[in-house]
């Protein structure tokens, strides 16, 4: 896929071997316009990944975009909590509406359509993926630069669908610093690179811990080897989220848009660029 690609060879002049391939992007609500499309994954559950999806897509806000998550989690949707929402969305003639927090961030989750946001979803694979391919194609997202999708762990059929399905642009890898993750993150990049989706940042969550008394980051789970994976994936910018125990209590109460930290600044100035 060419760099200039724009997902849509009807309108896209880029003569590049997709052209030769049939698409399976699948179309956008007709009164949706959405510029950029980030994945936020983890070859396991439990790293954090939605809680980068919200700090990103917060950043993203603070910087005056139009800035959207879809919640592609169906079995274990964390994206209301963290942003306090516990409403139903609504729809009309034009679609399903997101529901939007505090700051203006649309959301759409399967927390936000059920009669019980506590009810289980038992659902098989093929339901969960139509799914998330309907939060893109039903929702009435209007106008959004940045839509970041919440994916679940691993690289299996809701990974499959957002990839194929939606023109992603490309993908946040979220890791913690255990040495197994090493080869967990290998997985995901590796499924990246089989889809021809560049990956623009890897971050490691539970980095470390600062020490209330002296100030010393503390490495609990032993010492990061983020930057030689990033390294030896080319990967181009890395972020350390440490373990804050005031991020976790905003996360609880539904408060994440109060957090001040700063540690995805770096990487929420590239993805503006």
């Amino acid at each position: 896929m060419s760099e200039q690609c724009t997902h849509n060879c009807e309108s896209c002049g880029v003569d590049c071997p997709s052209r030769n391939q049939e698409s399976l992007l699948a179309p956008a609500n007709q009164y949706s316009t959405v510029k950029k499309v980030i994945g936020v994954v983890s070859g396991k559950g439990g790293v954090g990944k939605s809680l980068v999806t919200s700090l990103l897509a917060v950043a993203m806000r603070r910087k005056g975009f139009n800035t959207a998550i879809l919640d592609a989690d169906i079995t274990g949707p964390s994206i209301p909590q963290i942003f306090g929402l516990h409403t139903t969305a609504m729809a009309d003639d034009c679609g399903i509406l997101p529901v939007e927090t505090a700051t203006g961030i649309k959301t759409m989750s399967i927390n936000l359509l059920l009669d019980d946001e506590t009810d289980p979803v038992v659902w098989r694979g093929p339901i969960i993926g139509g799914t998330v391919k309907q939060f893109w194609t039903d929702v009435v997202w209007n106008d959004v630069d940045f839509m970041f999708v919440d994916m679940p762990p691993g690289t299996g059929d809701v990974a499959l669908t957002v990839f194929q399905s939606l023109p992603v642009d490309g993908i946040v890898i979220v890791a913690s610093p255990q040495e197994l993750v090493g080869m967990i993150v290998q997985k995901a990049v590796k499924m990246a690179q089989l889809m021809n989706i560049p990956v623009l940042g890897l971050v490691e969550n539970m980095s470390y811990i600062t020490c209330p008394d002296c100030g010393r980051k503390i490495s609990v789970f032993g010492e990061s080897h983020v930057d030689e994976i990033a390294s030896k994936f080319e990967i181009p910018h890395v972020a350390r989220i440490p373990i804050d125990p005031e991020l976790a209590a905003l996360c609880d109460a539904g408060r994440i848009e109060a957090n001040q930290g700063q540690w995805l600044s770096d990487l929420a100035d590239e993805l503006a660029k």
